[in-house]
């Protein structure tokens, strides 16, 4: 007598999205939190090598969409890194040869986040803006989340109004730029949240506005929260002076 492997009545759908996929390319993306050490002195060199690095990573495929100015966030951390590209090893090669550079060579790893573009919940159709191409915006703030624990198991039409209602409340907001991904495996939580925006009061004022809904009650983490606004390598200079 043969086996059938079990499959629950709700399947995931998981398996249909990777079958729709077939070679398309993938979209990694990682965030980097770097905390300066003290008495490390650098050049202006220091930050042109670190652009002719983040150039040379371009060619290979890799885009450093920015810096960011987190210092005062949080204890020990200063400056963020923002890269994607088409792989997971290939963003961890990128932010070591960008650690190696005298402008981060004086830092020391505080924190990290790491994502992969899937389909998102509320929308099939939905694309972060980093792999959309789009320009980047002045600033950002980076946040995981963890959903509750019976969330996957709602009733779709259910778990689908909810989201639907969430993103209604998003589109008050057109200023802002999403970036969704994936984050099951690749850290201690299931999603990565990255918002852009023109000033940072955009950004706090859609967080608030998003709190109204009911797709709220089913989250169960979604801390640290990294903001900053995104900076040139000669202003990091003087964050990590």
């Amino acid at each position: 007598m043969s086996e059938t492997a079990y499959r629950p009545e709700n399947s995931s759908p998981v398996m249909a999205e990777r079958s729709r996929e077939g070679e398309q390319t993938l979209h990694f993306t990682a965030w980097a939190v770097y905390a300066r050490i003290d008495g490390i002195e650098r050049a202006a060199s220091d930050a042109e090598e670190f652009d002719v690095a983040a150039a040379q990573l371009a060619d290979e495929g890799v885009t450093l969409r920015g810096l960011y100015d987190v210092s005062g966030m949080r204890e020990g951390s200063d400056l963020m890194v923002w890269v994607h590209g088409p792989s997971f090893e290939g963003l961890q090669a990128a932010l070591r040869r960008l650690r190696r550079t005298g402008l981060l060579a004086g830092t020391e790893l505080a924190f990290s986040y790491f994502g992969v573009h899937r389909e998102a919940e509320f929308a099939k159709d939905h694309s972060p803006s980093f792999a959309r191409g789009t320009e980047p915006s002045e600033w950002l703030t980076v946040y995981p989340f963890v959903r509750s624990y019976d969330w996957y198991t709602l009733d779709a039409k259910e778990r689908g109004k909810m989201l639907r209602d969430h993103g209604i409340l998003g589109r008050d907001f057109p200023m802002v730029q999403a970036n969704t991904v994936a984050s099951f495996a690749l850290g201690d939580w299931e999603w990565i949240i990255a918002l852009e925006a023109p000033e940072v009061i955009d950004l706090v004022d859609m967080m608030r506005h998003l709190r109204y809904t009911d797709a709220r009650q089913h989250v169960r983490e979604e801390v640290p929260f990294y903001t900053g606004r995104r900076i040139s390598a000669q202003q990091a200079l003087e964050v990590l002076a």
